[in-house]
């Protein structure tokens, strides 16, 4: 098979990772649109025999980081994470809707790691590949990820779940 159907077939799976990543719909598809120019002008940059899949989450991830940055607006770091609100007893929609809420406030790198490893099941090595980062990273990053989010989902800050020990 050709790169090219190759291509289309994991569209599906591209816009699944950038609508968690983006956290919106026109954001998203904007987002696997620029993701596939990209992809098809620099296709000869792809080596074949590798795997696709993860070149294509590659250069997703590129796309994003930059669009990031180019609309970063310099805002001083807060310590502590916001709170999340309980969850009512009316359903599992508040429990979802906190989770994707609790994801998007993860910083950039911890939420990509989290969202290939869980969502993609794709394996660390897999993910430092696409990444380009070393697999001890990838396993911090996922780390910290996790940890952010039991604390988040628990309606604590970030900080809450660690104490010092005497």
């Amino acid at each position: 098979m050709n790169e090219a159907k190759r291509l289309v077939e994991l569209i599906p799976r591209l816009r699944r990772y950038a609508r968690a990543l983006a956290g919106d719909r026109a954001s998203a598809d904007d987002l696997v649109q620029d993701t596939l120019e990209r992809a098809w002008a620099k296709l000869h940059l792809y080596r074949r025999g590798t795997d696709l899949r993860a070149w294509l989450f590659t250069v997703m991830h590129n796309v994003h980081v930059n669009r990031v940055r180019a609309a970063r607006v310099t805002d001083p770091l807060e310590d502590e994470m916001p709170e999340l609100a309980q969850r009512a007893p009316q359903g599992d929609a508040l429990v979802v809707r906190d989770l994707d809420r609790s994801i998007a406030r993860l910083p950039d790198e911890q939420r990509a790691v989290l969202l290939l490893v869980t969502l993609e099941e794709m394996s660390y090595e897999e993910v430092a590949r696409t990444l380009t980062i070393p697999i001890g990273t990838v396993m911090s990053r996922l780390s910290r990820a996790r940890e952010k989010m039991r604390a988040m989902m628990a309606g604590g800050g970030a900080a809450a779940k660690l104490k010092v020990v005497k």
